[in-house]
């Protein structure tokens, strides 16, 4: 039995953005193994528990491991390589898929020492290092492309990237070489689950589903949204999900429940439930900057059969047609972004065009049967190559 080991760094995205895939892999043969750090912080102790006893009863073997998903302390950093390459030398595996920045970077350095033979680094979006200007992100940005090409210097690994713009960033900076890359768009989602539903005739609620960062366009969206108030424009507008204290992007807590308490926006927190969450929505807005993969609540959207208001930019822009399932907007524009919801808000009949395109959309190329048979051909790939 082949087997594989993931390597992330949160228990509960492992769940959220990679869990129909490896179960696909699962069904395919694998002897798929798990490997995350035991929490986040101490308020996501509880549900990154839960997510790790989850994986488990879901038939993965877990391996608790040292990675954390911010801040670089030398000594801390030291010990999450030193573990890997420990985790890599008991377990031999024959292929290790490594997901977002610092797996990839550790897990690609320790991979090479302990001579796993095959390797997937997914560049689930770059992120904070490459979106953001501040001398941190630049530093970061440096230490990256360094540490990126010894990793790519493995002979049988392959970087997997979510849209073609991450990709041609890589390729163009000269850290990784075009025949070693390959684009798969997204993480695949259940159509099953994640589908239309019927609205009655109330308000609008444009929402908002991502991490609590600014960088995701959110002080963007409240701003939109007091400007059609302002204009009498008669709608919800909702914000969904927590912030994440990891990220030198995240919004406060207490600023997201003082919009939430002065009536700017509806802050609903995390919910676990996404897909009838969703299915409470009449649009879907992301304005992010982030620099995305694809985003799953993006695609997600498009899946419920929702109209979409994002921004041109690498990752959303994947997910939208112009004009036929959604509008794209500059980024960092809040006149542009208030005048697309404002188009969406008032026309019901362009929200179901949209709507129905959306869902034909997420069918044809972000359905996980799409992207679960295309990522099992890439692991059959490197696997035949290394033997």
């Amino acid at each position: 039995m082949t087997r594989l080991l993931y390597v992330g760094n949160h228990a509960g995205y492992f769940l959220s953005h990679r869990l129909p895939v490896m179960r696909a892999l699962q069904a395919h043969g694998y002897e798929v193994h798990v490997a995350v750090p035991p929490h986040a912080d101490a308020l996501e102790q509880m549900i990154t528990a839960d997510a790790m006893t989850e994986i488990q009863q879901l038939g993965f073997i877990l391996h608790p491991i040292p990675i954390a998903r911010g801040g670089l302390q030398p000594i801390h950093e030291l010990r999450s390589l030193w573990r890997l390459h420990r985790l890599y030398r008991q377990l031999q595996p024959d292929l290790v898929y490594h997901a977002t920045i610092k797996p990839v970077l550790y897990g690609g350095a320790a991979a090479r020492l302990a001579r796993v033979p095959a390797v997937i680094n997914a560049m689930t979006g770059l992120g904070y290092a490459f979106s953001g200007s501040s001398i941190k992100a630049r530093l970061i940005r440096s230490a990256f492309s360094t540490f990126y090409q010894i990793v790519m210097g493995h002979p049988n690994a392959m970087a997997l990237f979510q849209n073609q713009d991450d990709q041609r960033t890589l390729i163009d900076a000269g850290l990784v070489r075009e025949n070693r890359t390959v684009v798969i768009h997204g993480s695949g989602v259940d159509m099953n689950q994640y589908c239309p539903a019927p609205h009655p005739a109330e308000t609008p609620v444009v929402m908002l589903a991502s991490r609590m960062l600014w960088d995701k366009g959110i002080g963007e969206f409240v701003a939109a949204a007091g400007c059609c108030r302002q204009n009498g424009i008669g709608a919800r507008f909702v914000l969904v999900g927590d912030t994440d204290p990891d990220n030198p992007a995240a919004i406060p807590r207490p600023q997201l429940q003082a919009w939430h308490d002065r009536g700017e926006i509806e802050w609903w927190g995390w919910q676990k439930d996404m897909a009838a969450t969703l299915q409470q929505a009449d649009v879907f807005c992301l304005p992010s900057f982030y620099r995305e993969g694809i985003p799953k609540a993006l695609i997600e959207a498009a899946a419920t059969g929702l109209p979409i208001v994002t921004t041109d930019a690498p990752g959303c822009r994947e997910v939208v047609r112009q004009g036929e399932n959604g509008l794209l907007i500059p980024v960092r524009d809040r006149d542009a972004l208030a005048d697309a919801l404002t188009q969406l808000i008032q026309d019901a009949d362009q929200r179901q065009q949209m709507g129905r395109r959306s869902r034909e959309i997420a069918i044809d190329t972000f359905s996980v049967e799409t992207v679960a048979s295309q990522t099992i051909g890439l692991c059959e790939t490197l696997l035949n190559r290394k033997s």
